[in-house]
């Protein structure tokens, strides 16, 4: 199994009365909560964070995209990404990803990304996400019914720019490109590996599979909220004949860890209940644009009797004590036995070989943060990272060149 560490970039800092005295976290939260000066140190502390996972053994670093809101600040995981790949050496570079609907022209998102590619010697996997309602048709301005054949569209030009070695032209509803010649290219031929993560669209699980790319079930409400979706993902690909490889599927959880329970519980309370209250305190109007779902998916999540769905969820989230986080199975806490014993579980009954943890949530400081990384790293990970290699090939990992020694420039007479 492939362990990665996710980041969101919160901001930890909100204040107390935030869920009480402020509309929503997200879309037109209040500019006045945004210190600069606090923020570059969170940001140097966040790269601290991601930096440390490379160094400690995690088979990948993921960053994403998210917009006018307190509860991600990545509006660019391209910057990010790019960072990481300068200062890592053998992590993969989930770029999880860019919402391809919001770039005009998408070649952006090609060029960038094959950008990144060179930089960490082909490293790099790409992630391209439809996006939330709240990012692409409330901060970028997006038509919610022509977001998906936008984002399609998008998917095609750089899927095309990475593969075709001529220049080619593009004559499409939404890019007409005369000249498509994308300089750099990826390292990785034809392309990087791609990951789609998502909230289970039925279209969304069906073009994965046709596409042969990797689904990534990213909840925040654990297992249980993740099952439906990848049972679902499972029977689109029966449906597509293909096999049920657990590396094509990834699976995001929160995760604590400690020398003991008791002290997990100590560690973890203030920053779990701190991500649930405020992170997710979202005005529901934000949360389903009229015409973002699909007819086909919202049948299915009424069948299901989870009406909401997906990220629609995130706007009747309450704010519920540590106790009832770990209850519902949103945050897997414990000592390291514990925990690893909760993930494999997990891992195996979901047939997920693609495991996302976030060590980092709400306004946990940087020296927890790594605490966290270290230990999981040391006493959880070795007891997991096995898991379905014996079997299974993994066909979606980033194949990378050789390392190459870095020198020192010297400085010379001219």
């Amino acid at each position: 199994m492939k362990v990665l560490w996710f980041h969101l970039m919160p901001y930890t800092e909100l204040p107390d009365d935030f869920r009480d005295n402020h509309h929503s976290v997200w879309v037109d939260i209040d500019s006045t909560l945004f210190d600069p000066q606090r923020a570059h140190q969170m940001y140097n502390d966040f790269f601290d964070e991601l930096e440390f996972a490379a160094d400690v053994g995690f088979d990948g670093v993921c960053v994403n995209e998210h917009h006018n809101n307190g509860y991600g600040l990545m509006p660019s995981p391209n910057l990010v990404g790019s960072a990481l790949a300068r200062a890592t050496t053998d992590a993969a570079i989930l770029i999880l990803g860019n919402s391809l609907a919001l770039y005009n022209p998408p070649l952006r998102v090609a060029e960038e990304m094959a950008m990144i590619d060179c930089i960490s010697g082909g490293r790099m996997i790409a992630g391209f996400p439809i996006g939330t309602p709240m990012d692409t048709c409330f901060a970028y301005g997006q038509n919610p019914s022509t977001l998906r054949q936008r984002y399609l569209e998008a998917h095609d030009v750089i899927m095309r720019a990475w593969r075709e070695e001529d220049v080619f032209s593009f004559n499409g509803r939404f890019n007409q490109l005369r000249y498509v010649n994308i300089w750099p290219r990826p390292v990785q031929k034809p392309h990087p590996p791609v990951w789609i993560p998502g909230g289970g669209a039925n279209e969304t699980l069906r073009w994965c599979v046709d596409n042969d790319y990797v689904f990534c079930a990213l909840s925040y409400f654990g297992y249980d909220a993740a099952q439906g979706v990848l049972d679902a993902y499972k029977r689109e690909t029966d449906a597509g004949g293909k096999e049920q490889n657990p590396f094509r599927s990834g699976y995001l959880q929160f995760v604590g860890v400690a020398e003991t329970h008791a002290e997990a519980e100590r560690i973890y309370r203030e920053p779990a209940e701190y991500f649930y209250a405020r992170c997710l305190h979202l005005y529901p109007g934000f949360t389903d644009a009229p015409g973002y779902r699909t007819e086909s998916t919202i049948r299915r999540q009424i069948a299901a009797a989870r009406p909401g769905g997906g990220v629609a969820a995130l706007g009747t989230m309450g704010a519920p004590k540590l106790e009832d986080i770990v209850e519902r199975g949103y945050l897997v806490l414990g000592e390291p036995d514990e925990v690893a014993d909760r993930l494999r579980e997990i891992a195996e009954d979901l047939n997920v070989g693609n495991l996302m943890t976030l060590l980092q949530f709400g306004n946990m400081d940087r020296d927890t943060a790594n605490y966290n990384t270290h230990l999981f790293a040391q006493r959880v990970m070795p007891q997991i990272s096995g898991l379905f290699e014996d079997e299974w090939e993994h066909h979606w990992w980033p194949n990378p060149m050789p390392r190459q020694k870095r020198t020192l420039p010297q400085a010379v007479a001219v």
